[in-house]
């Protein structure tokens, strides 16, 4: 059976997401107060968090109320499901992959740029750049 907390919270975050089915909130009391740890469907993260995590705000602050009401101390904990961080990491790896095909293509072709062509010694971007490098020397970081 669900306590009032978690009834109140599953009522809220039922009401924003598109899959109410997937709600789930955990209840855990340690020496903090109570932990309530909400799972929802990947899609429905971003609603739950908001621009900013202003959603999430939101949430917590209403439940700081009733924690005022209840004499009792409310944390609210959005858990990540396995599923999307693994949808995530794959499209990480599958990116990574292609911009080092990508970047190997291009170190080639700058290679046989600077074969072609050599900067000048006395070349304005060749001053431009010493003198550059001379500003960031001066400065006392």
């Amino acid at each position: 059976m669900a306590t009032i907390d978690q009834q109140f919270v599953e009522y809220i975050v039922k009401t924003l997401v598109n899959n109410p089915d997937k709600v789930n909130i955990d209840r855990t009391i340690d020496e903090k107060g109570v932990l309530l740890s909400l799972e929802v469907d990947p899609e429905d993260v971003g609603r739950i968090i908001g621009r900013r995590g202003a959603t999430a705000q939101s949430i917590r602050t209403l439940l700081r109320a009733l924690g005022t009401k209840n004499d009792a101390r409310y944390n609210l904990k959005i858990v990540n499901n396995d599923g999307f961080d693994q949808a995530a990491k794959h499209d990480r790896d599958a990116s990574s992959e292609a911009e080092e095909t990508a970047s190997g293509a291009e170190e080639e072709d700058i290679e046989e740029v600077e074969d072609e062509s050599t900067i000048e010694e006395g070349s304005e971007l060749a001053k431009k750049t010493r003198q550059e490098l001379a500003d960031l020397d001066d400065l006392d970081i």
